[in-house]
């Protein structure tokens, strides 16, 4: 067989919230970077992670959810989606299997039939429908947009997600190698410790509140042995109500946060790590630009 050329290129993830986008891309890059959970707006800057193999290198941007912006934050997240459409070489659309295209599909395939890229569709979660159900769920999609390709997988399951690596080659550009094999994501490691403390937040707490939080890690420092990594984070909520919620009956709930972090913290850094976790109140960040700017969200 011929040497094939290396290709290489950037391919934006892009749906609705919660169809499954973060698993998709943890998945195919084999580490967990981007965070899950089963609550919308959970990824909130573009992360980006490399995937490489003799084929070529793939750079995924896990761009925020496409939706309609209730807050300055969410608008920022909308824009930075819209943006990522027009600088990549694949757009990878995920969608859930249904056989009804609601209005927040509707909007996604307006945005994206202005946009000159090709479009992959990705019906996720096949894992929860019968196998002969995918045929009608593609016929309910396919005459949306004129896509490059239809492919259905299961991202949870592992299902068939070797056959989108391979669609996406298809489409990729002959290009160099951007990041060293064994990079898997442009992140700081001080950004990818508060998404994991957010994660935790995320699953543990009340639906009215994880919205309202964001993570700052004031200090993470190695100690001279090596062995041991100190932290210091502190959470930001809105309200004096949300901080009881966080903090929880004695301690309880902050606690249980710190020691999922501090487990998933330890596997990513393949070290120990010694946690401790403040909260403070910030009423209304998410409406405020220099703080949305200083939490991270940056309109690069």
């Amino acid at each position: 067989m011929e040497n094939q050329a290396y290709k290489s290129g950037f391919v934006a993830l892009i749906g609705r919230p919660n169809v499954g986008k973060s698993t998709l891309m943890n998945l195919l890059i084999g580490q967990k970077i981007a965070i899950t959970s089963n609550k919308p707006q959970t990824t909130r800057n573009r992360i980006q992670t490399v995937y490489t193999e003799e084929r070529g290198q793939i750079i995924f941007l896990d761009t925020p959810g496409i939706h309609k912006a209730k807050n300055k934050l969410g608008e920022f997240m909308v824009n930075v989606a819209e943006r990522t459409l027009n600088e990549v070489d694949v757009v990878l659309w995920l969608v859930e299997p249904t056989n009804y295209v609601g209005a927040g599909e509707q909007m996604i395939a307006e945005k994206l039939k202005k946009c000159g890229t090709p479009v992959v569709l990705v019906i996720n979660k096949i894992d929860t429908v019968k196998k002969e159900e995918i045929l009608q769920f593609i016929t309910t999609y396919k005459d949306l947009l004129d896509f490059a390709e239809i492919v259905p997988v299961s991202a949870l399951k592992a299902e068939n997600t070797d056959s989108l690596v391979d669609v996406i080659f298809q489409y990729l550009p002959e290009g160099p190698m951007y990041y060293d094999e064994d990079t898997v994501t442009d992140q700081p490691e001080r950004q990818i410790v508060a998404e994991i403390i957010r994660e935790k937040a995320l699953r543990l707490l009340k639906d009215e509140i994880p919205h309202g939080i964001a993570i700052e890690i004031d200090r993470m420092k190695d100690r001279p042995s090596g062995d041991i990594t100190d932290i210091e984070a502190t959470i930001i909520c809105e309200r004096d109500s949300h901080k009881g919620i966080i903090i929880g009956k004695q301690g309880s709930m902050l606690k249980k946060i710190g020691t999922q972090a501090r487990v998933s913290m330890e596997n990513l850094l393949d070290r120990k790590v010694n946690l401790k976790i403040w909260v403070k109140i910030r009423k209304d960040w998410r409406d405020n630009d220099v703080m949305i700017k200083n939490f991270g969200y940056r309109d690069e």
